[in-house]
């Protein structure tokens, strides 16, 4: 209140005077204490308010095909297990193929989190053969995670990102090395699947594509530290099925890998000298990221020693090839050498007949010596410096049964000595072919029926029916000499047969012991034994005295 508020006033006098002057006190400005509840809820907002403008950080967009159990306020963005933000909204684009999820990020670890390759993702429960992930997520709910690079910021701050529908196989800060495998098929590997080193889990593969040729698949694997040292130029990979079956002379013998391999599938890799047949010597150097090496269906294929560039041969049958596919072994000396790639009909226009086309690749570094004294020499024309001298000397194919009860079929390289020399024949245009040419001859099987064919038509030729006839009359002429045998024969020869019966009836009796004639003949045979004995006795009386046979016997010799 002013000073003049605070001056005199004098009062009116009742009797129309001059009254005397009334002086009143002025009003004074008091403090109220009800004023300071409002006072410190402002001071407490206003230190939210800074509190969380110095803790906010900007805010982000990520697109993702679906955004399920994400909701705004609840669904937190964390980074390695920490929030790092919160979900402010969730939208559908405009074009409504993708959810849009805004994020405020914090202003700690903002800087990181902008980059862009950032990597964002919805981590949820998820059951699958390889294993169980998110279970975490039971309690706390479906939360978004980030896979940030570990190098320091470049460029300028990123807003808007683009969500991955699956978590990353390979995180920022991990260490390895990348390779590639070209297989013929995917089979049961997918992104995921683990590698084994030993049968320890070394890596995975990350992603797969198509070749450019489109007749293969290339296979991009991660190789984690230290394990990728031990991926060598020489190293070699198969498929791990996780059940391998191998029968042998020992029996049957099964290898698994474990469960996770036989319904996830997988990938092992071993060195090339743990083979029993590797002669050469492994080379033990890491090999360079990136390389690309052959995935094999089995441990023995891949571990097998090198085939080397194939050989295209081409083999013309003049026969049936029933029982022969694509992909049947070409064999020399019991030994595959080859593979059948192709199979078709074709008509020979001077013989006017068809006969089939074989194709097949040989691999030459199967024939080991051979084969390297051949490659120095050839000229880049291997297969015919190497089957050329071969073919002079009485190498043909041919097809033969590999199976009784399939009639499967394969073609084998061996020498026919008497086809050396002879003059080729091979139907068909020599001048068009799509390999090697090499002779054939018909199977086993095929001559026999050849020769049993030419039995039966020289069978055809004989004249059964004038050989029946003939064969008919010499038959009824027999009859009628043993007709003429048993009615005019017969009864002789029985009169016949019993005039002898008789006359060794009389001879019998002749030679009987008491019969007169053996009294006689003893009798007969006594006399010439006394007639010997004085034989005898003269003999020996001449002997002595010779004159005896004149002069007679000496008296003494009388008495």
């Amino acid at each position: 209140m002013s000073p003049e508020d605070t001056s005199s006033r004098q009062a009116p006098d009742p009797a129309g005077g001059a009254g005397t002057p009334v002086i009143r006190p002025g009003r004074s400005l008091r403090w109220s204490w009800v004023w300071l509840v409002p006072l410190l809820a402002l001071a407490v907002g206003l230190s939210l308010l800074v509190s969380v403008w110095v803790r906010s950080g900007p805010v982000i967009t990520i697109s993702f095909s679906s955004a399920a159990g994400v909701e705004a306020g609840q669904t937190k963005l964390r980074y390695r297990d920490v929030v790092v933000g919160d979900v402010l909204d969730v939208r559908v684009a405009e074009d409504r193929r993708h959810v849009l999820v805004d994020v405020q990020l914090r202003r700690e670890g903002s800087e990181y989190i902008t980059q862009e390759n950032s990597k964002f993702w919805i981590v949820s429960p998820q059951v699958s053969v390889a294993g169980i992930s998110g279970l975490d997520t039971l309690l706390s709910g479906v939360y978004l995670t980030v896979d940030a690079p570990t190098a320091p910021p470049e460029g300028d701050p990123v807003r808007v990102f683009k969500g991955l529908d699956n978590p990353p196989e390979i995180l920022s800060g991990q260490v390895g090395t990348r390779f590639e495998l070209q297989a013929d098929s995917l089979g049961s590997l997918r992104v995921g699947s683990r590698i084994h080193y030993r049968r320890i889990e070394v890596g995975r593969v990350v992603s797969y594509d198509m070749a450019p040729d489109g007749r293969s698949v290339l296979l991009h694997i991660f190789v984690e530290s230290p394990y990728d040292r031990y991926v060598t130029p020489d190293t070699r990979f198969w498929s791990d099925s996780g059940v391998d079956v191998s029968v042998s002379p020992d029996g049957l013998q099964v290898r698994t890998s474990g469960l996770a391999a036989i319904l996830n599938g997988g990938i092992a890799f071993a060195q090339a000298d743990e083979s029993t047949s590797y002669d050469g010597v492994a080379d033990r150097t890491p090999a360079a990221a990136g390389s690309l090496y052959r995935l094999f269906d089995t441990r023995d294929a891949a571990l097998a020693d090198p085939d080397g560039d194939p050989v295209p041969i081409e083999l013309r049958f003049d026969q049936s090839v029933r029982g022969l596919r694509v992909g049947a072994d070409v064999d020399f000396r019991g030994m595959s050498i080859g593979k059948v790639v192709d199979i078709d009909l074709e008509f020979d226009r001077e013989r006017r007949r068809f006969y089939s086309r074989v194709r097949a690749q040989l691999y030459p570094m199967r024939f080991n010596e051979a084969y390297r004294q051949l490659a120095s020499a050839s000229g880049g024309a291997l297969g015919e410096a190497l089957l050329q001298p071969l073919i002079q000397r009485g190498l043909r194919a041919q097809l033969r049964t590999a199976s009784l009860l399939t009639g499967q079929q394969y073609v084998a390289l061996d020498f026919f000595p008497r086809e050396a020399g002879k003059k080729l024949e091979i139907p068909g245009d020599l001048s068009s072919h799509a390999g090697f040419l090499v002779p054939t001859v018909q199977g086993d099987f095929d001559r026999l029926q050849g020769q049993i064919g030419s039995i039966v038509t020289k069978l055809d030729k004989v004249p059964i029916e004038a050989i029946g006839r003939d064969l008919g009359g010499s038959l009824e002429a027999l009859n009628r000499l043993l007709r003429r045998l048993d009615s005019q024969v017969a009864p002789q020869a029985t009169r016949a047969l019993s005039s002898v019966s008789e006359s060794l009836d009389r001879i019998s009796t002749v030679l009987a012991p008491d019969s007169p004639l053996l009294d006689g003949v003893r009798e007969t045979l006594s006399e010439l034994d006394r007639a010997a004995r004085a034989l005898r006795l003269l003999s020996d009386t001449l002997q002595v005295r010779p004159d005896a046979l004149i002069r007679g016997r000496a008296p003494d010799e009388l008495h």
